[in-house]
């Protein structure tokens, strides 16, 4: 980022405002209206009675239509599906609003890179929701220090529920950009290293697109990655374990909780990871805030949201060409 004059410099706190509010961004609407020093401007959402709903919920304004709710605010969450994430976190950008936009960043790579692209121009901040990488959980790894050699990720969910006039939330994309690309993510910001193989799998069951895939993957460094995601289970479960050359290391991130297995001269050593107890989404929120105001870079920018959505298209493709 360059050294742009921050929004904060301003004595009129930075108006912030949502844009969607379903089964998501009703959420995104509950936390910006208690963090303190800004303005939560309002909502726009297509279905106006909705927006209306959670306005009142939340004692802030349904705006009626999109351009209004861009008007009002210096910065939003867009939080709508995913095919429209190009045309709406695009159009605020273009009109010099930082963006919040969930995850996947888009459907195309070129896509991702457009926003990419108009965030540099403008110089303006543009995060992804990888809310995963706000889970406190996380915070047991330093990238910087430890080398994963193996490292398993799954994570399952059940399948949404249906929508009136709508696709179940998420299913307009495959179960890789809609679940596992939280954990491609998590897994490229640990490892740091280009793949060099993929090996995948996946089956549509309820969906047009993957509804249960698995895949490995190999890098430049020598680690090797697999990776299960699925939205037909009938449990929900979030988890990653990983080998170090040192350690064994396992975390839950739905619970928040985990073990540290270390290797020592005497034997192993197992270190129970205490509870880290904080909602990722409000970690997620408050931090976006922060580097609006200080003009900052994001945790998980624009740039890394777009790598992370590589990897699964690359992942997609891998699969549907072993299915031809």
């Amino acid at each position: 980022m360059s050294a742009t004059p921050s929004p904060a410099a301003s004595s009129a706190p930075v108006r912030f405002g949502v844009m969607g509010v379903g089964s998501l961004g009703q959420w995104h609407a509950r936390i910006y209206s208690e963090i303190e020093g800004i303005e939560f401007a309002g909502v726009f959402d297509p279905d106006a009675a909705r927006a209306k709903e959670i306005a009142e919920r939340y004692h802030t304004r349904a705006f009626r239509t999109q351009q209004e709710l861009f008007d009002a605010c210096d910065a939003l969450s867009v939080v709508v599906p995913t095919t429209k994430h190009r045309a709406v976190a695009g159009a605020a950008l273009d009109q010099g609003k930082h963006v919040l936009v969930e995850k996947p960043i888009a459907v195309t790579t070129k896509e991702a890179e457009e926003l990419v692209e108009k965030a540099h121009a403008k110089d303006l901040i543009l995060q992804v929701g990888h809310v995963e990488r706000f889970n406190p959980i996380l915070e047991v790894l330093n990238p910087a220090k430890h080398h994963p050699l193996y490292v398993e990720a799954i994570r399952l969910a059940t399948y949404p529920p249906p929508r009136f006039g709508l696709l179940p939330r998420g299913t307009e994309v495959s179960v890789i950009l809609d679940l596992m690309i939280h954990d491609l993510e998590v897994i490229l910001s640990l490892v740091r290293s280009p793949v060099t193989e993929i090996r995948a799998v996946g089956v549509p069951i309820l969906s047009k697109g993957e509804d249960i895939a698995n895949v490995r993957l190999h890098f430049a460094n020598g680690c090797v990655a697999n990776v299960t995601a699925s939205r037909i289970s009938t449990e929900k479960q979030r988890k990653i374990r990983m080998f170090l050359p040192d350690a064994y290391v396992s975390l839950d991130y739905q619970n928040q909780n985990g073990k540290i297995l270390r290797k020592k001269l005497l034997g192993i050593t197992k270190e129970e990871i205490p509870v880290h107890e904080g909602e990722p989404l409000a970690r997620e929120l408050r931090s976006f805030v922060q580097c609006v105001q200080t003009h900052s870079e994001p945790l998980v920018s624009g740039e890394h949201a777009a790598e992370a959505l590589k990897l699964a298209i690359r992942i997609c493709q891998s699969i549907r060409q072993g299915q031809s």
